[in-house]
């Protein structure tokens, strides 16, 4: 599977953001696919995740509330709808798909799109 990732950007504190990942090669409607992210300086950590069937969706305790993830089967793409963005959230932010999906998933991953809030 790959994966493509966009959409990152520099915003201000406040803004809101629209990440994609489009998922290609084999099977892609067969995997979980999810976020993560890596502050500068700190370990990469998990953002959120959907079940391949988008019927249930995961989420890091730091962005409970403020972000949503979706996939869109047709389009072999997942979302992540970031609200309300803070200078904390300023990361590289990565798509990976697994076939289970949770904080564990690593079996793919995506080049990293950069989000910047600026304070």
């Amino acid at each position: 599977v790959q994966l493509q990732a966009s959409g990152g950007g520099l915003v201000q504190a406040g803004d809101s953001l629209r990440l994609s990942c489009k998922a290609s090669g084999r099977s892609p409607e067969d995997y979980a696919l999810g976020w993560f992210r890596q502050a500068p300086g700190k370990e990469r950590e998990f953002v959120a995740a959907v079940t391949w069937s988008g019927s249930s969706t995961y989420y890091g305790d730091s962005v409970k509330g403020q972000f949503t993830i979706s996939r869109d089967n047709a389009k072999n793409t997942v979302f992540l709808q970031m609200n309300i963005l803070k200078p904390e959230d300023t990361a590289v932010h990565y798509c990976a798909a697994d076939r289970i999906a949770g904080p564990h998933m690593s079996d793919y991953w995506g080049q990293g799109t950069l989000v910047t809030v600026s304070s």
